[in-house]
């Protein structure tokens, strides 16, 4: 309600209101999801709880690993090194690289029978110490994209068997060391892409994965 002079009233009802989306503001909730609280809408409350403490820890460590790597730059600046904003850039794209590959594995983790994880360890020494990951990574996503942007495709097109040689091109320095555990885990994880992808944003969505596999059982038959 307003005022003849436009100024706004509020009521003890309104207030109230006020002071439960502050508060639910203060625990972390989105807009969002404060408006389904107080929607008056029967709602699992327990399950709602349970999610927003899950960001809250995921953001809990994007802020602790943030806050580390800038205690490291500031302990470098302390000592007198030279550090400057392009430098700074690149240490914090590292810091991101690091934390990708730590929610890899936590992904890759469930997956991973007791076999391939032995065998994944006996042949990392086989790959080159100046393998570019972050360029490979970079590879599969394009990939990916490309096929996502052209999907439909008849699996047994000539479209679909070009991207099928470009997949296993790119595919060649796994398969090169890949023993039938380690092929068997990472078939599973991409298998179950829609399960993880909420905590490790794929390189390639599961439509281009079925697509793939769709390709590679027209190979197997011809």
């Amino acid at each position: 309600m307003r005022t003849a002079n436009g100024r706004r009233v509020y009521g003890s009802g309104d207030l109230a209101r006020l002071t439960a989306i502050a508060a639910l503001k203060r625990a972390g909730f989105s807009l969002a999801a404060i408006a389904r609280l107080l929607a008056g809408r029967e709602i699992d409350l327990g399950r709602l709880v349970a999610a927003q403490l899950d960001a809250l820890q995921s953001q809990s460590d994007r802020i602790a690993d943030a806050r580390a790597m800038l205690v490291a730059v500031q302990s470098r600046i302390n000592r007198g090194e030279q550090i400057d904003v392009a430098t700074l850039c690149s240490l914090i794209r590292q810091g991101e690289t690091m934390m990708d590959t730590k929610n890899w594995k936590m992904v890759s983790d469930r997956y991973l029978t007791d076999d391939a994880r032995a065998d994944f360890a006996a042949a990392l020494p086989t790959i080159h110490a100046d393998f570019d990951q972050a360029a490979y990574a970079a590879q599969w996503s394009d990939i990916g994209a490309r096929i996502e942007a052209a999907l439909p495709i008849d699996p047994a097109s000539a479209q679909a068997s070009a991207f099928y040689d470009e997949w296993q091109a790119l595919l060649a320095p796994f398969a090169a060391v890949a023993t039938p555990a380690m092929i068997g885990s990472v078939t599973r994880l991409y298998d179950d892409i829609d399960r993880w992808k909420g905590d490790q944003q794929p390189p390639f969505s599961s439509g281009v994965w079925d697509f793939i596999k769709a390709v590679g059982e027209v190979r197997r038959r011809r």
